[in-house]
């Protein structure tokens, strides 16, 4: 029996994460950390249910998954349990705030001002990011996770605005140790509320691999795009890559993907579809196992060889879905 193979290879723990900048009752986040396990059917591992850390694999990589508005953590843990069993550690979070005055909502975590034209570059756009790694780093030092986890390999990835927040974050200045990006649903494009003229795409803040992803289907993009201005009206696909095109730097393993017949909330399971805008979305017409099967391969695959070449997309790709795509 491989160590994939017996049970509990994939085991995660609970952490409440302080966030010293946010008011209160809106400055805690509940994070979920899932992370590669050996178990041994110890006495100790019986009666408290902690599993060790498969030693083997480590140390493990950082992978911060950043959720959209209003999708539960829950909806991405497949997603994570996936990327911890092979060898990674893995993070999804909730975040409850009301970063605008009557919204209350789950949250990746928006820095308002960050996205303004003023703010814009200035520092992270997305103040759970330093928290959730101060706490990994306290991990890191004591207890089953001591001297295990690779701090040094930062990736982080989202959904929607979490993957904009993710791209918008990929800045070695802020984040030393990222080594990869990765966005499903998302583009750069700029509120013409916030003040920034029609049309504008903001370009990634550093030369990071990027894996940027979206689905044909893609209805939220689509019904959104008067936010930004008027010359992607109405496609689920425009901004995504344009901001590829714009906002990405050749040569560093990064690649654009689109999935036929994915919608935006392809990578959510399970669905819920009391939250978030799901009724905007167009009708999923790929099998919705093939495209998890696809997507847990393709990031899986992104975060070992830091960046992505073509063949390797469409190795994984083949026998699952049919995907259009672009590297640099």
């Amino acid at each position: 029996m491989t160590t994939e193979d017996m049970p509990f290879s994939v085991r995660a723990l609970f952490r409440a994460i302080h966030v010293t900048e946010a008011e209160a009752p809106y400055d805690t986040i509940s994070a979920k950390i899932y992370y590669p396990a050996t178990f041994g059917n110890s006495d100790l591992e019986r009666n408290t249910g902690m599993i060790p850390v498969n030693e083997e694999k480590a140390p493990l990589p950082v992978v911060l998954l950043l959720p959209g508005i209003n999708v539960g953590p829950e909806s991405y843990a497949w997603l994570a349990k996936a990327l911890a069993k092979e060898g990674n550690l893995v993070v999804t979070y909730s975040w409850i705030a009301e970063e605008m005055p009557g919204y209350v909502s789950l949250t990746p975590g928006l820095d308002m001002e960050s996205f303004s034209p003023e703010g814009h570059g200035k520092g992270p756009s997305c103040p759970a990011i330093a928290p959730l790694l101060e706490e990994l780093k306290s991990l890191n030092k004591e207890g089953q996770f001591a001297g295990l986890i690779d701090m040094e390999s930062l990736y982080i990835g989202g959904h929607s605005a979490g993957g904009t927040v993710a791209l918008m974050n990929a800045n070695r200045q802020w984040f030393p140790s990222i080594k990869g990006v990765f966005s499903y649903a998302a583009h750069t494009g700029a509120s013409v509320a916030l003040g920034w003229p029609e049309d504008t795409v903001l370009p990634l803040g550093d030369d990071v691999p990027v894996l940027l992803t979206g689905g044909t289907k893609d209805g939220v993009i689509a019904s959104s795009s008067h936010r930004y201005g008027k010359a992607e009206d109405d496609s689920p696909t425009a901004r995504i890559e344009r901001t590829f095109v714009e906002g990405v730097k050749a040569g560093n393993g990064s690649a654009l993907v689109f999935i036929e017949g994915a919608n935006h909330f392809s990578c959510v399971y399970p669905q819920d579809d009391t939250t978030g805008r799901p009724f905007l979305d167009q009708e999923e017409t790929i099998d919705s196992h093939a495209f998890r099967e696809f997507y847990a391969a393709l990031v899986g695959m992104f975060i070992r060889h830091q960046g992505i070449q073509e063949k390797t997309i469409k190795d994984c790709a083949k026998g699952r879905v049919s995907v259009v795509l672009q590297t640099k």
